[in-house]
Formats: C-alpha cells, sequence, structure tokens
C-alpha cells in the first residue's frame, strides 16, 4: 500500500483523484475505509466497482484480496490512467474499463458491485439492476456517509430490496450498506 500512497500524492498535483484535505490522512480515509469491505466478499467473487476514481474501493480490495475478480469502472480517462499504472507498478492484476457506468455490458455479470461517493443509492440501484437480474445472488457494498438512512427511504420507494446496515470502522457517521435481493417496485 505504501507505493500506492506514493503514487497517489505524485498524481494528486496534475489529477484531482481525492480531496486535497484528505490526503494527509489518505491511509484512514481512504485505505482502512476501503478495506472494511473485505469481510462482506465471499471467496472468488467478481467485483465490479463502480465510479472508482482513484481506486477506492476496489483496487485497495484487489491489492488485499488476491483471490478477487475485479474490475475498475471509470469514466475519466485520466483516472483510468492512474488506476492502470497502480495496477502495473503495484504487480495488482485488474481490469480498468475506461467507460460510464450505464455502458457496461452485462456480458460479465459480477457477484459483487461496491462504490463510495459516486451517486445516491436510488441511482446506484438502478445502475445495478440489470446485474441484479442477471444475478439473483448479487450482493452489492455501498460505504455511505450521515445521509444514508435519508437515501434508504428515497431508494425505497422506487426498488424493493434487502438491506442490511454495518456501522463504518473508520467513520463516525458513515457506514456499509450490503444490499441484496435488489427488484424494481417498492414494498407497499
Amino acid at each position: 500500500m505504501a507505493h500506492y500512497l506514493a503514487l497517489l500524492r505524485k498524481w494528486q498535483k496534475a489529477v484531482n483523484l481525492v480531496s486535497g484535505s484528505t490526503l494527509n490522512e489518505a491511509q484512514s480515509r481512504h485505505f482502512d475505509d476501503s478495506q472494511q469491505l473485505s469481510a462482506y466478499i465471499p471467496q472468488g467473487a467478481v467485483v465490479f466497482d463502480l465510479g472508482s476514481g482513484a481506486g477506492f474501493p476496489g483496487l485497495v480490495l484487489a491489492m488485499i484480496r488476491p483471490d478477487l475478480d475485479v474490475s475498475l469502472i471509470e469514466s475519466d480517462t485520466k483516472k483510468c490512467t492512474f488506476l492502470s499504472t497502480v495496477s502495473r507498478e503495484t504487480k495488482t492484476p485488474v481490469t480498468v474499463l475506461s467507460r460510464r457506468v450505464e455502458k457496461v455490458s452485462c456480458d460479465i455479470v459480477p457477484t459483487v458491485v461496491t462504490a463510495r461517493a459516486l451517486a445516491s443509492l436510488d441511482k446506484l440501484l438502478g445502475y445495478c439492476l440489470p446485474w441484479a437480474t442477471a444475478n439473483p445472488d448479487l450482493v452489492m457494498l455501498f460505504l455511505k456517509g450521515g445521509r444514508a438512512q435519508d437515501e434508504v427511504a428515497v431508494a425505497a420507494e422506487i426498488y424493493n430490496f434487502d438491506i442490511e446496515v454495518f456501522p463504518s470502522k473508520t467513520a463516525p457517521d458513515g457506514c456499509v450498506l450490503k444490499i441484496e435481493n435488489l427488484h424494481i417496485g417498492s414494498v407497499s
């Protein structure tokens, strides 16, 4: 992880990868935060990380869990170049897909989808619905902040899903949302 952090600091000068105010706390704010998802991911999972940005959580998970097949989905080409550089220099095998989430084909269906700081829960579930339809056992893991319960309420007006909420190990007001059994239509 030290080399990854060094690359993050170097690239941050030219590409806005993370909020500048979090760079000095990158270990806890980004790396440790990402690592906590590992506990919820089964052995050998096919993971799609949506809006990977600087690689949080997907690239971190690929580094600590070589059993995972991780695809990093990011529309910003500069960030994709960064992700490919970190993958190459740390010898961490990942697939970097330089495209918008909506444009990812369903040829490969993940077993787990992750996201951090990408979109509201209702939008994330909309992105995941085609994969959930193709794989009824799909697990979605989303790192969320203090407004998580509000986002869950909005998403429940559109979708039906099972949810478990786990307190974040790194952010006092944060949580991990584990969502399964996603279907269109709310529960009345």
